[in-house]
């Protein structure tokens, strides 16, 4: 077996609708289409083509809806951000995304790569998600 690249993160959510949201408004994903799983949630697209990047589904422990291993199970993987630091996506228009950000009170931190290759872009969405927008410098 062989790992060619990224296929997607899924993301328990307490507000489904607020982070679906956060990722078509100020991210720039799409939500798409999604199969028909008995639990609710949103699959969300990049450009044309991607793949769902990330799959949001229900953060309430309650109604135990079974997505991966453990899942359920008190494994911490819904409050906040569990175990993973951060998304990082690939993306352009740096600033333009600061101007959404800016525009919306989203806080964030921008930097460059050492040796000046891309600039970071940092935020917190909503539940405390950490997404990163990493930018090609021209």
């Amino acid at each position: 077996m062989t790992v060619s690249g990224l296929d997607h993160f899924n993301l328990r959510a307490q507000d489904m609708d607020a982070m679906r949201d956060f990722f078509v408004d100020v991210i720039g994903l799409t939500v798409g289409d999604r199969p028909n799983f008995p639990f609710p949630g949103y699959w969300l697209y990049g450009t044309e083509g991607s793949g769902a990047i990330v799959h949001l589904v229900p953060g309430d422990r309650e109604r135990n809806y079974v997505v991966g291993h453990g899942a359920g199970q008190g494994n911490g993987a819904q409050d906040g951000t569990g175990v993973i630091d951060h998304l990082a996506f690939k993306g352009t228009d740096a600033d333009g995304l600061i101007a959404r950000l800016t525009a919306r009170g989203i806080d964030h931190t921008a930097r460059e790569l050492p040796g000046g290759a891309a600039q970071q872009i940092f935020c917190a969405g909503p539940e405390g998600v950490i997404i990163e927008v990493v930018i090609p410098t021209p």
